[in-house]
């Protein structure tokens, strides 16, 4: 596995509350579609059929978050959230600033955050690679997709909590 190729990390609670959502989306949602796109249809002209084109563009989106949460929970790391040892990793609450301003959040998957108000970076963005493995005090700065030149400084640490 090569450093660019993080393992996700999911608490039980978000794994347990992601094959929910998987066998809702895999069952009950997948007919609720089918039904959706078959009164639709009977509408007639489909060409012109506004509810039908709405049905299908949903089932799509529908059939995405089944493939993303499928692929998600088979390579998922499942357990608690690791213990803050001062070190940012997957998992856990950093504070930051960055470019100037203080941030906190969560780095991992936005999976992991549930109902929290934290905001997320993935361990994969151009953020979470450039801080990953950094302690509190550590600076560093990363390329932001405009090309721009971003500086940070990790100021804390925590357990996730959820």
């Amino acid at each position: 596995m090569s450093a660019d190729t993080q393992v996700p990390f999911l608490t039980q609670e978000a794994y347990d509350r992601l094959v929910a959502e998987l066998e809702h989306l895999s069952t009950t949602g997948r007919d609720e579609i089918a039904k959706r796109i078959e009164a639709a249809r009977e509408e007639g002209d489909l060409k012109e059929n506004g509810g039908y084109h709405a049905a299908k563009d949903e089932q799509g989106k529908q059939e995405a978050r089944i493939r993303t949460l499928e692929q998600l929970l088979k390579t998922a790391k499942v357990g608690e959230a690791p213990a803050s040892r001062g070190i940012v990793e997957p998992g856990t609450v950093v504070t930051a600033v960055v470019a100037g301003g203080e941030e906190t959040f969560l780095l991992g998957s936005r999976e992991i955050a549930g109902g929290t108000d934290l905001d997320v970076y993935s361990e994969a963005s151009p953020l979470g690679k450039a801080i990953i493995g950094l302690k509190v005090g550590d600076k560093t700065s990363y390329e932001a997709p405009n090309g721009r030149a971003i500086s940070v400084e990790v100021t804390g640490v925590e357990t996730f909590t959820g």
